[in-house]
């Protein structure tokens, strides 16, 4: 169970006793606001009817939708629980950027414009940087153009968020993971055509190999098989290399560098 300081011990003893909850309720309930950023709440507690959801100032949703006094109990115990949250210490300190602390994200990063959770996954979004808690690891992708503005409501069992944007809704799967050294990169199946793009990049990129025979015969062999290229694959390149300057992979001197000799062998 959640550990709690002595302030937060007593709160949720007090309010136990007041709603009729057991002490594991009122604490599970505690860490499902506390996730949600005192603004809102996902949650699977047996003596509140079982699965649900909560947002402070907007719907309460449980299993048994028509029960009214439910509703109203949740409501009510929620936002309490938000407001102790707001104004006492009810959960040990644990150093920023650590995934135990309300903190999770890199410290790096400064203040997310928004976060909360769902799905049991929690997400902090900052400027084209978007990070994603699940199962205690940290994913970090890059949000491209996309000014994510909030997190759409997922049916179904698809576990992967969806954020809204000003090109509509995107998919966390969708986006490339940011390659850093800190972080384990759980979701690397989605990223194999960026990957395939990045070493196309570098072998662009890689120099021949010494020995002037061989510098010869290496460049005799490229301009022959550059000479085959049609126009169409000529400007599939184009577009792949324009991909990787916009991902950060290439520089605008090395993408026009190689657009220009790219086009100069059509």
């Amino acid at each position: 169970m959640q550990t709690l300081t002595n302030i937060g011990d007593n709160l949720v003893k007090g309010i136990s006793a007041r709603y009729g909850l057991s002490y594991e309720a009122v604490v599970h309930m505690l860490v499902a606001v506390n996730n949600g950023g005192g603004s809102m709440a996902q949650f699977n507690c047996p003596e509140l009817g079982g699965s649900g959801q909560w947002m402070r100032g907007g719907m309460t949703m449980v299993g048994d939708m028509f029960n009214n006094g439910l509703k109203n109990t949740i409501d009510n115990l929620c936002n309490e629980l938000a407001t102790i949250l707001a104004n006492n210490q009810v959960f040990p300190v644990i150093p920023a950027g650590t995934l135990g602390s309300n903190q999770w994200w890199p410290v790096n990063l400064g203040n997310p414009s928004s976060t909360g959770s769902q799905n049991n996954t929690r997400y902090a979004v900052f400027p084209n940087r978007l990070a994603i808690e699940k199962n205690g690891q940290v994913t970090l992708y890059d949000t491209l153009d996309h000014q994510i503005g909030g997190v759409s409501q997922q049916q179904g069992n698809d576990i992967s968020l969806t954020f809204s944007s000003q090109w509509g809704n995107i998919s966390v799967n969708s986006l490339p993971v940011i390659a850093d050294d800190s972080f384990t990169q759980t979701h690397s199946s989605h990223n194999t055509n960026f990957a395939q793009s990045t070493d196309f990049a570098k072998q662009q990129q890689s120099p021949p190999e010494t020995g002037s025979n061989d510098k010869m015969m290496s460049s005799e062999s490229t301009a022959i098989n550059a000479s085959q290229y049609s126009v169409n694959e000529t400007l599939d390149i184009i577009e792949k290399l324009a991909q990787l300057r916009d991902l950060g992979a290439l520089t605008d001197a090395e993408f026009n560098e190689k657009k220009s000799d790219l086009l100069q062998r059509i």
